[in-house]
């Protein structure tokens, strides 16, 4: 979180998602229960170090840290929160104070403090005991948040072995000592809020979010059988496209199937912060594949989808609205809309806090594309809308030497012809490319291969397959 937002936060004073606690010997126990009243109410920020008139107080340095495990400990023990949901409570050195942040968005599910609900009003935290209210408590989050929904007859089995495995792997690589880590699958999953009980009902079981993350193919398309996520480069056949990632795996998977799609067809310009290299590819576009996946409502027919463009990339989502119109991550808060997978997303390092992901797409953005800006618009469908120029920085083709412009073409021209030449016989990329002597797969295939066909010199064997494995070019009769 940056300072900027602690300092707004403080001038706006507590209220229904804003809460300050001084704590100077100890983490106080009301802590817990503003941290349950937050899940189950609107979410909110809490900050530790900070008196109720908004005077920032500070916090012992020597125990900033054990009070950061502390509080991670209590909201991932069952015995305390029911589901227990994982915080990490961020360390914040603000104006020569250090301070605790954390951030608590809205869950979709009913918690309890030591068997007892809270929720928050414009005075603070408050006990639910009416069953009535807590019934509707309920009732409101099933409309925003289907993720909850409890399968009865779900099984670890219908859930990829391989995709938890690599989960457990990637949380070790982010944070070794993750409380997780050792938990047998069903534990694990229960730890995730994933495998929980149906309030209403009292069915025990995996719910929708535990099934979108790790379930089999076989098994999300039996439960969403119009599921899919489609991603298209359209650069030079903008009427269909000129490749394609259709996804229907797990949304692990497919996270990593749709970066994969990403890397190949955008280009990562060098870039240092500090002295340190960063790669603007990765900040922006992670978290916009992110969005996608753990903001979009699953129970809703329309699909989600990438366009890549030359000059734009379209990110398109089915969900349910909280606003309408056009979203400025300055001003709004933020709203998660579906908090389980986006909290294992936040496990896996794939997201940024609570409302920063979006402020960073728009901070790096005009680095990575001169000019480059996005717009965010929020109805029935999600969309951001990525700007870039005509000039962005292209992918680094292999190194060759300088040549006059004259030169050049003439040198463009000669490789043309030894292409059209060798292609009277149907040739595979691999081919061509070894042909050339070209390494650079990503640089030949945008620079030479794709020009070429859109030219008409080159044309397709399996024209309504262009990612086929049996994929071969040939040479257009018109072009000899």
């Amino acid at each position: 979180m940056r300072a900027e937002r602690i300092r707004t936060l403080i001038a706006g004073g507590e209220n229904e998602t804003v809460e300050f606690k001084k704590a100077m010997s100890s983490v106080p126990d009301s802590l817990y229960e503003t941290v349950c009243s937050f899940l189950n109410h609107k979410g909110g920020d809490i900050l530790l170090g900070v008196d109720d008139s908004g005077q920032v107080v500070g916090l012992s340095n020597d125990k900033v840290d054990t009070w950061c495990i502390d509080i991670a400990n209590a909201t991932n023990n069952g015995n305390r929160f029911s589901p227990p949901y994982l915080l990490y409570p961020q360390k914040i050195l603000f104006e020569d104070n250090w301070l605790i942040v954390i951030q608590v968005p809205e869950s979709s599910q009913v918690h309890r403090l030591r068997g007892q609900v809270y929720s928050r009003g414009a005075s603070g935290d408050y006990k639910v005991t009416d069953p009535n209210q807590i019934a509707q408590m309920v009732n409101r989050k099933r409309t925003f948040y289907s993720e909850a929904k409890v399968y009865p007859y779900l099984r670890v089995v219908d859930l990829d072995e391989k995709t938890l495995q690599k989960t457990r792997e990637r949380m070790q690589y982010i944070r070794p000592n993750h409380p997780w880590l050792n938990l047998s699958t069903e534990e694990f999953l229960r730890k995730a809020g994933l495998y929980c009980r149906d309030q209403e009902r009292g069915e025990e079981g995996l719910s929708l979010a535990a099934a979108l993350l790790f379930g089999k193919e076989e098994t999300i398309l039996n439960i969403l059988p119009f599921y899919k996520i489609d991603a298209l480069l359209k650069r030079s056949n903008v009427d269909r496209y000129d490749d394609r990632c259709y996804v229907q795996t797990n949304i692990i998977e497919g996270y990593l199937l749709l970066m994969e799609f990403i890397e190949r067809h955008l280009p990562d310009p060098f870039y240092l912060e500090g002295d340190v290299r960063i790669s603007l590819r990765d900040k922006i576009f992670r978290e916009l594949v992110a969005n996608l996946l753990v903001h979009r409502e699953y129970t809703k027919a329309d699909q989600a989808r990438i366009l890549i463009y030359r000059d734009r990339i379209e990110f398109t989502n089915p969900c349910i609205p909280h606003w309408r119109g056009r979203v400025d991550p300055d001003s709004v808060v933020p709203f998660q809309k579906n908090p389980l997978l986006s909290r294992m997303f936040l496990q896996l390092g794939w997201v940024e806090e609570i409302g920063s992901g979006l402020m960073n797409v728009m901070k790096y953005l005009p680095l990575y594309a001169k000019g480059g800006h996005a717009e965010i618009q929020e109805d029935e469908n999600y969309r951001v809308l990525v700007y870039l120029e005509a000039n962005t920085p292209q992918a680094t083709p292999q190194a060759t030497p300088q040549a006059t412009p004259q030169a050049t073409e003439q040198a463009e021209a000669e490789r043309t012809r030894r292409i059209l030449e060798f292609c009277r016989t149907p040739r595979s990329r691999e081919e061509i490319q070894t042909l050339l002597g070209l390494k650079d797969r990503e640089y030949f295939r945008k620079d030479i291969l794709e020009p070429l066909i859109a030219s008409g010199k080159l044309e397709l064997t399996e024209p309504d397959k262009p990612t086929s494995p049996k994929q071969r070019y040939k040479t257009k009769d018109s072009a000899l």
